[in-house]
């Protein structure tokens, strides 16, 4: 079994590329691209629309394969990792949130939630328990029965937060995670994700085109022409 690398890192890309083919057309996307995030550390990609910046996500998450490079995730490289191996680290070190919540509707609130602890081995009474804690942390301990149809789009965005930190995440991944929000639930949404990643200590790395949630993250990137470029704050 490979050894984890020693690093304050609980995500690094290495050089990383990331080039589509299609026949013989090439389109490359990145080219040794460098981030590092730290344990606890909150930052915000910007960039403009077809920039990469959810390709860029799915890199860092193992849900896609680098052309060019490496990515480290709590130490592992993602490379070297069977399939299986890679799903399990996935599940185990990461949370993802997307802009649409993916909650499967056939199951409840609570069901949605334990489901990523379940798939870890864990029991079904502890997956409940962490399930139950979080829908309350967030708002939603009285609606641990009821099904998305049931439920309004900020809790459902809500349930999906808390999906994705019921395994204790070392790093929490957001496309656009309130996107799919009006301002007020989207403000909600947001505070309530940086709640818990102080509560948690859960690094946020989070997609975004809104500049006023991005300059609340403690740093601010850009991705622009394959590369990501470190904003100041004046700037953002």
């Amino acid at each position: 079994m490979q050894q984890p690398v020693a690093s304050d890192d609980v995500i690094r890309a290495e050089a990383l590329g990331k080039t589509y083919a299609e026949g013989k057309l090439h389109t490359p996307v990145f080219d040794g691209l460098e981030l590092s995030v730290r344990a606890g550390e909150t930052v915000a990609i910007l960039g403009a629309s077809g920039a990469g910046k959810s390709t860029l996500l799915h890199l860092l998450g193992g849900l896609d394969t680098p052309t060019a490079g490496e990515v480290y995730v709590a130490g592992q490289k993602m490379s070297a990792l069977s399939d299986a191996a890679r799903g399990q680290l996935r599940n185990r070190a990461l949370g993802f949130v997307y802009q649409f919540h993916h909650l499967l509707p056939e199951f409840t609130a609570l069901e949605n939630v334990m489901m990523p602890v379940m798939l870890g081995g864990i029991d079904t009474q502890e997956a409940a328990s962490r399930g139950k804690a979080l829908l309350e942390a967030v708002g939603l301990g009285h609606r641990l029965e009821h099904k998305p149809g049931e439920l309004s789009g900020g809790e459902r965005q809500r349930a999906a937060v808390a999906r994705a930190l019921v395994n204790r995440p070392a790093c929490v991944l957001g496309d656009e995670p309130t996107g799919n929000l009006d301002e007020k639930t989207a403000a909600t949404v947001f505070e309530l994700m940086l709640e818990l990643n102080r509560a948690q200590r859960t690094s946020l790395v989070m997609v975004t085109h809104d500049r006023r949630l991005a300059r609340r993250l403690g740093r601010v990137m850009e991705l622009r022409q394959g590369q990501l470029w470190e904003l100041q704050p004046h700037e953002v």
